[in-house]
């Protein structure tokens, strides 16, 4: 690679973050600006509320602009949005991390349809595995909401909501193919009546994918610690019903479920093929007692399966379960609305591994009061949860909003959150910990959002400073497991996020940066950054329509960050660039062309495990209009 090249390729990382801090950038993924403030959310107290009423840092992705974006996974439409990273272990179907303002990959929660999924035993969702042609929507709030939530809401809080129908009686269907022999398929029929909804929608899609691994084997161990020259494929077949009900006047009910089965190849010395399965069911009863109280019942169950081989000879396998329950009562009184609740949750694991213990129980009561002061608006909520395991854990959040204007709107925050060790960690054969303690975190949080005719703008400041970190020990000391996890860490989280959004000449444009400081704030390794998070980071998207043809780009940009604690593993900046280009043969039918990482831009995520370069994707879409 020559000098003028990198030049050039820097040049265009610096164009695509000062873009987007200056106030270019797109409705596409620009959900934090005003281009979308009357729809509502639900997940950033639990209740709805519209966009522009929350005080929290909010991103709404909505089905348009996921079949406009057309990414590859559910990881790589995250990568898109404000304050986040993700770690890629090699193309399609591989493991992927999240890392969301700085925190760990297992500080954020991620719920289905309000239902918590994840191992119990990896301690974090596998994100590669949920279908993106099954999502109806995704909110993701930023910042500390275990007093919501409970545990893993560190850094913020994931939801995904499934299929739901646009009116009264909607097929679709999608069929594409592309580069890696990439085939996709999904087809669905909803509708609508007076007093209920249904949704059935099923998708498979499959690729011969990338060499995933660039490791080596025996005598020098480095990567995948073995060099397996072959393509990684992926396969992911998926299924979700929905439907709801009216039974009576005030009485509503819903069942929803999904199941996605996965077979992924991928390089390693112990196991090199998985077959996967990602399930989640629940049912809802909501009660309106009177216009003031509204009581909400939820019960549902996710599952997380791996049943993992060695050139197809099985090697083992990890089942993990999450029964869970809710009880929620919103009651509206002198102008406040009043929330409180009941969680109850138990995680249960079934290994070929022999963990001492396989099953605990978290209860967790909750309260929050919200309410408005002419131009002044505050939210507060706290919650105490109950572990067999580990004990009690209190949190707390306190949130408040100023109108100074009608175009201006200032908010501040502070937030106390936890994340309970997982069964890895805890108990995993010689090298669990069951002495283990929580990690622990309190955040500040200081925004200013500002809507205008031309368009819209947030910045967002935040300091978030974590105890207890749980690390792998290398360092020898009394009472402490040698070469265990250990509560030996604390960090400090630093940073800063700015988006904006505006037409101009009938272009849409919108963007985002991401500053970040994330450093260890003890041990050998104090004042290192955490590793996978890089101090800078940033995405534009540009768009436009010429009445049936559709076109836009969209530019994601790093800078460097390292795959270790100690900082001598360096992992190189990038910017990739996405074309796309749409037209709509009838208003039912469209077909897409998608051009992803057009430069063919050479780059990890993950120390050792590539990317894929240069790639493309066609879509044919049928979409029921009315």
């Amino acid at each position: 690679m020559t000098s003028r090249f990198v030049s050039n390729r820097r040049r265009v990382l610096a164009v695509a973050l000062s873009s987007a801090f200056a106030a270019t950038a797109s409705p596409l993924l620009a959900q934090d600006a005003a281009t979308d403030l009357d729809s509502v959310v639900v997940t950033a107290a639990r209740t709805a509320q519209t966009q522009d009423a929350t005080l929290a840092a909010v991103t709404v992705i909505t089905r348009a602009q996921i079949e406009a974006l057309q990414p590859a996974s559910l990881p790589e439409l995250l990568r898109g949005t404000p304050g986040a990273a993700i770690a890629n272990n090699g193309g399609a179907g591989k493991e992927s991390s999240l890392f969301l303002r700085g925190t760990e990959s297992d500080h954020t929660l991620v719920l289905v349809d309000g239902i918590k999924v994840g191992s119990a035993t990896a301690g974090k969702a596998a994100l590669q595995d949920i279908p993106v042609e099954q999502i109806e929507r995704i909110e993701i709030v930023r910042g500390p909401f275990s007093s919501l939530y409970g545990s893993e809401a560190i850094g913020g809080v994931v939801q995904i909501f499934t299929r739901k129908p646009r009116g009264a009686f909607n097929p679709n269907f999608s069929f594409g193919v592309g580069s890696f022999d990439t085939v996709k398929l999904s087809a669905g029929l909803s509708g609508r009546g007076e007093r209920g909804w249904y949704a059935v929608n099923a998708a498979h899609e499959e690729t011969d994918g990338i060499d995933a691994c660039r490791g080596f084997g025996f005598p020098v161990f480095a990567g995948c610690f073995t060099d397996e020259p072959d393509l990684d494929g992926y396969r992911n077949r998926s299924l979700s019903l929905s439907g709801g009900v009216t039974l009576a006047q005030d009485w509503d009910l819903e069942a929803r479920a999904l199941r996605g089965e996965g077979r992924n190849e991928y390089d390693g010395g112990f196991a090199n093929e998985s077959d996967t399965v990602q399930q989640v069911a629940s049912t809802r009863l909501r009660w309106r007692a009177s216009d003031a109280l509204t009581l909400t019942a939820t019960a549902g169950r996710s599952d997380d399966q791996s049943d993992d081989f060695k050139d197809r000879v099985a090697t083992g396998y990890f089942e993990t379960r999450r029964d869970q329950g809710s009880l929620q009562a919103d009651l509206r009184a002198g102008g406040a609305l009043l929330t409180a609740g009941f969680d109850w949750l138990r995680d249960a694991v079934d290994s070929s591994e022999p963990y001492d213990i396989g099953q605990r129980i978290n209860r967790g009561a909750f309260a929050q009061w919200q309410q408005a002061f002419g131009a002044h608006s505050l939210q507060a909520s706290v919650r105490r949860d109950e572990d067999n395991q580990f004990g009690g854990q209190t949190t707390g959040s306190a949130l408040w909003g100023w109108n100074a204007s009608d175009a201006l709107r200032v908010t501040a925050s502070a937030g106390t959150a936890y994340k309970a060790p997982s069964f890895n960690e805890l108990y995993y054969p010689f090298f669990g910990n069951p002495d283990l303690v929580p990690e622990t975190s309190r955040s500040v949080e200081l925004g200013v959002r500002g809507s205008h005719g031309w368009g819209g703008w947030t910045l967002n400041a935040f300091d978030t400073r974590i105890d207890d970190l749980i690390a792998y020990d290398s360092t020898p000391a009394p009472g402490r497991p040698f070469g265990r996890p250990n509560n030996i860490e604390r960090a400090r989280i630093r940073g800063v996020e700015a988006t904006a959004s505006t037409t101009l000449a009938g272009w849409t444009l919108a963007g985002h940066a991401t500053w970040l400081d994330p450093r260890n704030d003890s041990g050998v390794n104090r004042d290192r950054l955490l590793p996978r998070r890089a101090r800078v980071g940033g995405r534009v998207d540009v768009d436009r329509r010429f009445g049936a043809v559709s076109v836009g780009a969209s530019v994601t940009g790093s800078g460097d960050r390292f795959d270790n604690p100690g900082n001598n593993v360096r992992l190189g900046g990038y910017a990739t660039t996405d074309l796309r280009v749409g037209y709509a043969l009838s208003p039912a039918w469209r077909l897409q062309l998608s051009a992803n990482n057009v430069f063919d831009r050479d780059y990890e995520t993950a120390a050792y495990y590539r990317q894929p370069g240069r790639n493309y994707l066609v879509t044919l879409r049928y979409s029921a209009v009315e």
